[in-house]
């Protein structure tokens, strides 16, 4: 887990944090290209196995972004969800309900048709009810899509609700 200053935004069960990455509809990644940052919003899915969180995107075939995350580097992650402002009765009492969750981890590609298909039963279960169900792609459709994984090695969670 990651510092942090707030610690009474800090959230650390386990479930919860999974009920705040399924509310959460996009992952930005932060990939550095040997001069600059670049951030990416991206569709994704997640598993857990033995404590370790797991996130899946998917891609075309080529560009700066594939590049990026075929090289197996270092890279930042942030979701965010809830967002809601409450005003106040002043300008400086407003505050601003959200959760949100950071963390770095190392990505890599995933390569095996058996893989790559597990991936995106993880993106697709996030974002449809079909939960368990083997996605149906032609071989063709296979070889085309590039299918990337981020390993979490550091991850907090915040809420301010």
């Amino acid at each position: 887990m990651h510092e942090m200053r707030r610690k009474d935004r800090q959230v650390t069960d386990r479930a919860e944090i999974h009920r705040v990455l399924d509310e959460c509809e996009v992952c930005r990644v932060g990939l550095f290209d040997g001069k600059e940052v670049y951030i990416v919003p991206l569709n994704f899915g997640y598993e857990e196995k033995d404590g370790k969180l797991t996130f899946y995107f998917h891609s075309a075939g080529q560009g700066r972004k594939v590049e990026l995350l075929a090289r197996g580097e270092k890279a930042g992650f942030e979701l965010d969800c809830g967002h809601q402002v409450v005003p106040g009765e002043k300008a400086c009492n407003y505050t601003a309900m959200y959760k949100s969750i950071i963390g770095t981890g190392r990505t890599c590609e995933v390569m095996e048709d058996a893989d790559k298909l597990h991936a995106m039963q993880c993106l697709m279960a996030h974002y449809t009810d079909k939960t368990g169900e083997k996605p149906e792609l032609p071989p063709e459709a296979l070889k085309r899509v590039r299918m990337f994984a981020l390993e979490a090695e550091e991850l907090s969670c915040k809420e301010h609700l």
